[in-house]
């Protein structure tokens, strides 16, 4: 009869807990890959809000210099009106050139007042931009933040030989994953992470 070797119980113990690490460092590579993802949504968003700023902002000043132009269009034209408005002060020979004049600073003050309402809408628009990325941003910081202990955590339950502080590690990750999601998506609005 074949003579049967029974498995060393410690060698037993060291092959499972092999692969319990390598389950683990895998699982750690997971968390970094989501780590990244995350950190990438982060810094789009942020590019991205900053940018829209920037556009609002010169939309705001063109919109400005717009409302300058109107300004003096219309004051212009009250004064070649206040000047029609003095008959001794207009030439009769003069007069149709000052009344044309009128009508010119008369349209450009419209023409002023229309171009507003478009770079208004731009500007608004802008801004409306900038508040959404402004509103992704800080799932995506909570996100690498959380995403970040639970790859410490998991090196840890590691070394530690801990489940545990791996198991709490998961629930990190899958926080962290769940908010970078929001991030892109921003299907749950959490109040605290919305400064307005």
């Amino acid at each position: 009869m074949a003579e049967l070797e029974l498995p060393d119980p410690e060698e037993l113990g060291e092959r499972r807990t092999r692969a319990w690490s390598r389950r683990v460092a895998l699982t750690t590579a997971v968390y970094a890959v989501v780590l990244a993802i995350a950190s990438l949504g982060g810094n789009n968003a942020m590019k991205e809000m900053l940018l829209a700023q920037q556009e609002a902002t010169n939309q705001w000043a063109y919109y400005q210099a717009k409302v300058v132009r109107e300004h003096l269009n219309r004051g212009n034209k009250l004064l070649v009106e206040t000047s029609l408005a003095a008959p001794s002060s207009v030439p009769a020979a003069e007069r149709a050139k000052y009344e044309a004049l009128a009508r010119t600073f008369a349209d450009e003050e419209r023409r002023m007042v229309a171009d507003k309402r478009e770079i208004e809408k731009a500007a608004r628009k802008f801004e409306r931009l900038r508040d959404l990325y402004q509103s992704k941003d800080p799932y995506f910081d909570y996100a690498e933040v959380l995403l970040q202990i639970a790859i410490v955590s998991a090196s840890v339950s590691i070394l530690a030989e801990s489940r545990p502080v791996f198991w709490f590690s998961l629930g990190l990750a899958v926080l962290g994953a769940l908010l970078t999601l929001n991030g892109f998506t921003l299907l749950v609005r959490v109040p605290f992470l919305h400064a307005h």
